[in-house]
């Protein structure tokens, strides 16, 4: 469980270009040549994580919880046995939002723009490690959470655009169209594509 202790505007924000320069390097904590973990240590937020790979699944949940290096918890776990499935090599954990937090209620009411930024170059780095990215959009009902996440959700997008990424879902979308959560997934499930652009039109305006 981690519960934030306290607003991302009150602790250290390392830049992302920093955080993959430390996180590039050797450590003690885990193989770098197997992982990709951005911030490199634990922290109260984290921009990626995932392993390493010539084919990666780039996945989007909400917001980062407790997982590390060599200790996934069930929803990575989920998203790595999915990938694998639909013939990719690894796989890389995005968020919509940076900030650690297990229940997503515990998430900061307001947008931390520097965050934010931080968080998009992130994903335009995940993105650039493949000719043809694929991206799996998987937050499911939680986008509902906090009002600045689809304006996070628009802003990955507009990047995605940038690099060509094809976005995908797994397993049944929600009444109001929200791509499903990959935990309790199937290790099977087969991907789909997925119109992000309007999925994200019709959610500004059913929200």
């Amino acid at each position: 469980m981690h519960i934030p202790g306290c607003l991302t505007t009150e602790t250290e924000l390392l830049e992302f270009d920093r955080a993959l320069e430390e996180a590039l390097a050797p450590s003690a904590d885990y193989d770098v040549s197997q992982w990709l973990y951005v911030p490199n240590t634990y922290r109260e937020y984290r921009y990626l994580l995932g392993t390493r790979g010539e084919r990666p699944l780039l996945c989007i949940g909400v917001n980062p919880s407790t997982a590390v290096p060599g200790g996934l918890d069930n929803t990575l776990k989920s998203v790595e046995r999915v990938a694998f499935h639909n013939g990719f090599d690894s796989f890389i954990m995005c968020n919509v939002y940076a900030q650690r937090a297990t229940r997503p209620k515990d998430m900061e009411r307001e947008l931390n723009p520097r965050l934010h930024r931080e968080n998009l170059a992130a994903f335009a780095y995940a993105l650039s490690l493949s000719e043809a990215p694929a991206v799996w959009a998987a937050w499911g009902t939680v986008i509902e959470q906090r009002r600045y996440l689809p304006g996070c959700v628009r802003d990955l997008i507009a990047v995605g655009r940038e690099y060509g990424a094809r976005w995908y879902t797994a397993g049944a979308r929600s009444k109001r169209g929200h791509p499903h959560h990959p935990l309790y997934l199937r290790k099977d499930s087969p991907l789909e594509e997925f119109d992000a652009a309007a999925y994200c039109d019709g959610l500004f305006t059913a929200l």
